[in-house]
């Protein structure tokens, strides 16, 4: 076999295995979607579940969602922020500098179980925060800050180092080249990072199941205020998000159209997970273009 056909029969492979990995995600989602799709309404988008009959929605668990990745990217993204920069910008070869990569790997590694049990034992029994979304979101944000950290590190590594010198050139300091240069020209992909952290969050599961609880209490949303268990704002309250709701009454089989809830909900979960995927190349090219004037 000469060089010209085995080539061709690598080529042929790698395109077929490609193509079988892509099939295999349009089926799943295709799936998902049919079956759920049909069950989506605004009344079952906003209305609360029901426990033990029909016609439930999946208002308050989605809000619970949102809610909760909010405060789980307001906490992770400033420290692994503050990571990335110290990563790129600072840190020489050193036993401290082996020590954060090493404790981002291992956190990266964690099963996210293994993150809700420890949440659990730390923040839910060790600090009496309870089942609640303050817990949840302290959770993710072990979760989540091994792969914003890395994502935001690649994004200031990407910018040349010309423009550092030219920072440099002009008598600024190191700290101030990395705010005013640096920083500016590496948003786009920093966006584009925290967004696809943001759908990653968003449908997590396990680590929610043992600290932001399995129930969603009624809220009251003309009540704003954070201090009042009814407020939707309150971050101390039990909140079921939507992934563990789609868990939970799979488990349990207790309402008569689980099947139905089941399946709409997953569809709405896939559908703002491919959101956020497409919105971040979206967000991160129009960023690109208004910063770089490219």
């Amino acid at each position: 076999m000469n060089a010209k056909s085995a080539d061709k029969i690598a080529t042929a492979v790698i395109y077929m295995i490609s193509g079988i990995v892509a099939l295999i995600l349009i089926a799943m989602l295709a799936f998902i979607l049919i079956r759920g799709v049909p069950n989506l309404s605004w009344h079952f988008l906003t209305s609360p579940a029901r426990a033990f009959e029909a016609g439930g929605g999946i208002g308050i668990q989605l809000f619970n969602s949102f809610y909760l990745l909010i405060l789980a990217m307001l906490i992770s993204f400033p420290i692994a922020l503050g990571a990335a920069i110290y990563l790129n910008e600072y840190s020489k070869k050193g036993r401290f500098t082996t020590v954060v990569r090493t404790a981002i790997e291992i956190l990266s590694s964690l099963p996210s179980v293994v993150v809700g049990l420890f949440g659990f034992l730390i923040f839910v029994v060790q600090f009496h925060f309870g089942f609640s979304i303050l817990s949840g979101a302290i959770a993710l944000t072990f979760f989540n800050l091994p792969l914003l950290t890395r994502s935001i590190e690649t994004s200031l590594a990407q910018i040349p180092n010309l423009q550092r010198e030219a920072g440099s050139a002009l008598g600024l300091s190191r700290w101030e080249t990395v705010i005013h240069i640096i920083l500016p020209a590496a948003v786009p992909s920093i966006v584009t990072g925290v967004v696809l952290s943001a759908g990653r969050v968003f449908g997590e599961a396990a680590a929610l199941i043992y600290t932001a609880g399995q129930s969603a209490p009624a809220l009251n949303f003309t009540d704003w205020n954070p201090f009042n268990i009814s407020s939707p704002l309150n971050p101390m309250r039990p909140a079921e998000t939507l992934a563990v709701h789609i868990w939970k009454i799979n488990s349990e089989g207790i309402m008569p159209d689980a099947n139905a809830v089941s399946a709409g909900a997953s569809a709405v979960l896939i559908i703002v997970v491919l959101l956020f995927n497409l919105s971040a190349r979206k967000i991160g090219a129009q960023l690109y273009k208004k910063l770089t004037s490219a």
